[in-house]
C-alpha cells in the first residue's frame, strides 16, 4: 500500500508538518494535482549531512538526490489538523545507532529532534509497471497490498565517510522476446534511470532465491522469463543503518512523500542512437547479458565486417557468423580474468617452428586488456615457453605492451587437471579465470591431431591446452571465444561443419574443439587488434560504462588518451612483428622470415587494416 505526503521544495517550516501527521492514503500518484512526484525520504543529524550528501552523488543510480532541507524549525501538526484514522500503516522506519528500532505514523513525537535534523529526498519517479504496460507486459496493481520485492545484492556502493552498504535492487520477470522494447521503453520514459543494471542470473548479483526477497513480496519468474533488475532508492535504507546514527528516519518501504521537486535531468521520450540500448545474449551459464548502445553496437559490427575480408581466399566467408565479435567482447568487457592462447608451430622444420600470426594480435588483446585493469595471463606451448617471454619482454622494452603478462603452462592430463588449472583449489565455483581466449593458435581435429593447412600432423609440437577449453565448458561462469582464419584453429569447432564443407583440407584439419564465440578474420592478428578496438568502443559507450558498473560511483568520463594509447597502432604492430623477426619468427604461408603475415607484406596489408580499425574505433561513441 503507497502512502504519500505532499512535500513542497527545501522543506519550508510551513509545510514541514505535513511530515508530522497522518495523510489520506492516495493510491494513483501518476494523477497528482500541480506537478507533484513521489519520493522516498531520509531525515539525518545535521552533522551527517555532508557525508550523506556525497554519498547520494557517488550513488546516484540507487539513490537518486532531488534535494534537502535545512537544518531549521520543524514545526509540530497545525492545531486543525485531521488525523485520517484509516491509516494504520506506519509512514517512516525509526533507527537508533544503526538499528531499527520501531516504525511510525508520523514523527510527532520528535519534533524537537528534528529542529537539528536535515530531510533528503531520492527521486521515485520512474514508473516501471508503467513501462511495463506499455510494452504489453501486466504491470503491478498500485493498489494491490504490500510491495514489489526488492533484494540485498553483494554489489557494494562507494563508501563515503561512515556510509557504507549495499545495493538494493528491485526485480522484474520478463518474456525473453519482450526483452529488447522493455529497456529501450524503459530508457525513453526513464533516462539513465531507466535502465536496467543487471539482466539475468540474479547469482551474479549475490542474491540466492528471489522468493526470499529482503523487502516486500516475492516476484515468480515462469518459463522462458529472464528477471531484469533496477537499482533501488531502497539502498539508503542500508546507509542509514551502517552510519550508526544516533537517531535517523527513513520512509517505510512502499511509502512515498510528494514533491515539486524534479530531476532537472528530464529524459527525452526521443533517444539517439548513443542512448538507445541494445540487449545481447552472452552466457547460457550462467545466464546473462549485456547492454550497450545502438551506436556502439554498429561500430563493433562495422569492424567485423572489416576483419573479414578474404586476403588469402580460404574460403573464410562461409565460416561467417553475425555478431561473434560483438558477443566476444562484450563478455569481455564483463570479465575480470582472462587466459589466452597462442602459438601455430606450422614450421615443423624450423626453430622456431611458430609462425608471425597469432602472437601480435595476443599481446595487442593483452595490451587493452591492461588498460581496461584486468587480469591477464597467457598459456604456452611448454616448448615455446622462452620464446614467448622473450616477445613479451621485448613488446615491453619497445612500448607495445606496457606490464608484464604472467606465462603459464599446461602439460595436460585428466579433467581434473584440467578442472585445478582453471578453478581456485579445483572447485569449479571459484573459477580463475572468466574468459578464454585462442588468437591463431592450433586446434585439435576429431582424430585427436593437430594439422598445419596443408594436412601436416604437427601434433608432437602441441601441448593439449584444447582440454582447457573443453573444461571451461562444464565450469559456469567461464566464457570462451577462438580467433582464427582457417578452421584448424583451436575454438572453430563451432563453425566446423562448414569448414568441413568449404574449407580446402577441411574435412581433416577442422578443430573439433569450440569456443563460445567463434571469431572469423582473414589473418587471425586482425581478430585480436579488432577484439582489443572493440573494447575501446564499449568501454566508451555511456550506456554500456553504466551497465558495468551496476550505476554504482560516478560515472567519469572514460580513460581517452590512456586506452588510445593501448590500442593497436601502426607503428606498435610494426615493432611487434620486427621482434618477431628478430627471434627468427616465420611467416605462415611462404616461410618467410621478414616484415610479413601469411604471405602478406605489412607495410602495403597489415599496416592498411590497422589504420582502418582504429580509423572506426577512434570516433567518439
Amino acid at each position: 500500500m503507497t502512502f504519500a505526503l505532499y512535500l513542497r521544495s527545501c522543506l519550508p517550516s510551513a509545510r514541514r508538518c505535513m511530515i508530522l501527521q497522518k495523510k489520506s492514503n492516495i493510491r494513483n500518484t501518476s494523477s497528482m494535482p500541480g506537478g507533484l512526484w513521489p519520493a522516498s525520504m531520509v531525515v539525518l543529524p545535521n552533522s551527517l549531512a555532508p557525508a550523506f550528501e556525497r554519498f547520494c552523488q557517488a550513488n546516484s543510480g540507487p539513490l537518486p538526490l532531488l534535494g534537502q532541507s535545512k537544518p531549521e524549525k520543524w514545526i509540530s501538526p497545525a492545531q486543525n489538523a485531521v488525523s485520517d484514522t484509516r491509516i494504520s500503516c506506519p509512514q517512516f522506519q525509526k533507527y537508533e545507532f544503526g538499528t531499527c528500532t520501531g516504525s511510525l505514523t508520523s514523527l510527532a513525537e520528535h519534533s524537537e529532534q528534528l529542529k537539528d535534523m536535515v530531510a533528503f529526498l531520492l527521486d521515485c519517479s520512474f514508473s516501471l509497471e508503467g513501462t511495463m504496460e506499455k510494452v504489453g507486459l501486466p504491470g503491478r496493481d498500485p493498489a494491490g497490498p504490500g510491495h514489489i520485492g526488492a533484494y540485498k545484492t553483494t554489489v557494494p556502493c562507494v563508501t563515503h565517510a561512515g556510509f557504507s552498504c549495499p545495493l538494493v535492487v528491485t526485480v522484474r520477470a520478463v518474456p525473453e522476446d519482450k526483452l529488447g522494447k522493455l529497456v529501450q521503453a524503459s530508457c525513453s520514459l526513464g533516462g539513465e534511470r531507466g535502465q536496467p543494471i543487471h539482466i539475468g542470473d540474479p547469482g551474479l548479483l549475490g542474491i540466492k532465491e528471489l522468493s526470499k526477497p529482503d523487502y516486500g513480496d516475492p516476484v515468480v519468474c515462469q518459463p522462458g522469463d529472464v528477471p531484469v533488475f533496477w537499482p533501488s532508492q531502497l539502498t539508503s535504507i542500508g546507509a542509514v543503518s551502517s552510519c550508526k546514527a544516533p537517531l535517523a528516519f527513513v520512509s517505510t518501504p512502499g511509502c512515498t512523500v510528494m514533491t515539486d521537486l524534479r530531476d532537472t535531468k528530464a529524459p527525452s521520450s526521443v533517444l539517439t542512437p548513443e542512448r538507445i540500448p541494445e540487449v545481447h545474449h552472452i552466457s547460457q551459464d550462467p545466464l546473462h547479458y549485456s547492454i550497450a548502445s545502438a551506436s556502439a553496437v554498429q561500430k563493433v559490427r562495422e569492424l567485423e565486417t572489416i576483419i573479414g575480408i578474404d586476403p588469402g581466399n580460404r574460403g573464410i566467408g562461409h565460416l561467417l557468423c553475425n555478431d561473434e565479435l560483438l558477443k566476444a567482447s562484450l563478455s569481455l568487457s564483463h570479465a575480470h580474468s582472462v587466459l589466452i592462447t597462442t602459438g601455430f608451430p606450422t614450421h615443423f622444420n624450423h626453430q622456431p617452428p611458430e609462425e608471425t600470426d597469432g602472437p601480435p594480435g595476443a599481446i595487442a588483446l593483452a595490451a587493452f586488456l591492461q588498460a581496461l585493469e584486468k587480469e591477464v595471463s597467457m598459456v604456452v606451448d611448454q616448448r615455446a615457453l622462452d620464446l614467448h617471454q622473450k616477445l613479451i619482454e621485448d613488446a615491453i622494452e619497445q612500448g607495445v605492451l606496457k606490464t608484464q603478462v604472467p606465462l603459464l603452462t599446461y602439460k595436460g592430463g585428466s579433467v581434473e587437471v584440467a578442472q585445478e588449472f582453471l578453478c581456485k583449489d579445483g572447485d569449479p565455483k571459484s573459477p580463475r579465470f572468466d574468459h578464454l581466449v585462442a588468437i591463431e593458435r592450433a586446434g585439435r581435429a576429431a582424430d585427436g591431431n593437430y594439422y598445419n593447412a596443408r594436412k601436416m600432423n604437427i601434433k608432437h609440437l602441441v601441448d593439449p591446452i584444447d582440454d582447457l577449453f573443453l573444461a571451461a565448458k562444464k565450469i559456469p561462469g567461464i566464457s570462451s571465444t577462438g580467433v582464427g582464419d582457417g578452421g584448424n584453429e583451436l575454438g572453430m569447432g563451432k563453425v566446423k561443419e562448414a569448414v568441413k564443407k568449404h574449407i580446402r583440407n577441411g574435412d581433416v584439419i577442422a578443430c573439433d574443439v569450440a569456443a563460445d564465440f567463434a571469431v572469423i578474420a582473414g589473418v587471425s592478428n586482425w581478430g585480436g587488434y579488432a577484439l582489443a578496438c572493440a573494447l575501446y568502443i564499449l568501454n566508451s559507450c555511456e550506456v554500456h560504462r553504466r551497465y558495468l558498473r551496476k550505476a554504482i560511483g560516478s560515472s567519469g568520463a572514460p580513460q581517452g588518451q590512456s586506452w588510445i594509447q593501448a590500442l593497436p597502432s601502426v607503428t606498435k604492430e610494426e615493432k611487434m612483428l620486427s621482434i618477431l623477426v628478430h627471434h627468427k619468427v616465420r611467416s605462415g604461408v611462404s616461410g618467410v622470415v621478414g616484415m610479413e603475415v601469411d604471405g602478406l607484406p605489412f607495410h602495403s596489408t597489415h599496416a592498411e587494416m590497422i589504420q582502418r580499425l582504429v580509423d572506426v574505433t577512434a570516433v567518439e561513441v
